[in-house]
């Protein structure tokens, strides 16, 4: 079942036309949310990044937007798919409705929630090698628009594409700028020696849910500082641990980047710190 507007409908019902914004200009917002046994984790920063981004995209905010309306209509659809006693990966869909080409006729939106069901309910430290490669053929732009969890998404299509064609579990991203500003699907952390780095959003990152609960950790490790600042990929094999973060994954670990190995010492310390978080909130 999927939510389209506040109704819900069988995922095979024809809802969105081929003038649908969202797929015509990529004129569209979606967030990525993890729910376990009907909690919603980390949603009020969710909620808040997903209001954020739909002001600086122009889109009109309905006044029922609220906090708790939306998560009424992601727990309805969740427990529609029979998933409120299981985890579950949500993804929300804000699109500016139909009418006109570059410049729309209205900025109204509308919104579709669908559902996956996950196999675990807390982050776990994953244990098999996981390489990396920069992906160059393309770059980030600097600045608010690349922050933000749009639509537009050919960098990282292409860099999956990449990855898989040579045989890697994922590709870090450059910016204009030629420093590396994030993986294909999260937030990358850099550790040496006692310092964790992760690059500020002024070089192009997404604005990550799961980056925002790291640093509140990290600021909060005993004998680690934190420094968000830019990385650049020499500073890569000169590490002591890379790793990726997300809000379905949590934190994964980097194993190999060309042929530096590295450790997961802070990255296992973290999701224990992250699993304690969840549980006391």
């Amino acid at each position: 079942m999927v939510n389209f507007n506040g109704t819900l409908h069988e995922s095979s019902s024809n809802l969105l036309s081929l003038e649908n914004r969202g797929y015509a200009y990529g004129d569209a917002l979606f967030e990525t949310i993890k729910v376990v046994h009907g909690k919603i984790l980390f949603w009020e920063d969710h909620y808040f990044r997903l209001m954020a981004s739909m002001r600086i995209l122009r889109m009109e905010i309905p006044m029922n937007f609220t906090m708790e309306f939306i998560e009424s209509e992601i727990l309805k659809t969740v427990d529609a798919n029979q998933l409120l006693k299981s985890s579950a990966r949500v993804r929300m869909n804000v699109h500016r409705v139909e009418g006109g080409k570059y410049g729309p006729t209205s900025n109204n939106i509308s919104y579709n929630i669908i559902t996956e069901k996950l196999a675990s309910d807390f982050y776990a430290l994953n244990t098999e090698q996981y390489t990396v490669e920069l992906f160059k053929d393309f770059y980030v732009a600097p600045g608010l628009l690349s922050t933000l969890k749009s639509n537009n998404k050919n960098i990282n299509i292409l860099g999956s594409i990449y990855a898989k064609e040579n045989s890697f579990e994922n590709c870090l991203l450059l910016n204009t700028d030629k420093t590396v500003v994030e993986a294909l699907n999260g937030n990358l952390f850099l550790v040496k020696d006692r310092v964790i780095k992760t690059p500020p959003l002024s070089e192009g990152c997404l604005k990550g849910v799961m980056r925002k609960q790291i640093i509140e950790l990290v600021e909060k490790l005993e004998g680690y500082t934190l420094e968000e600042a830019s990385i650049s990929p020499f500073e890569l094999q000169k590490a002591d641990e890379l790793f990726i973060t997300n809000c379905i994954v949590g934190i994964q670990p980097i194993t190999n980047y060309r042929k530096k190995e590295f450790t997961r010492d802070v990255s296992k310390l973290l999701i224990e710190r992250l699993n304690t978080k969840i549980r006391l909130s």
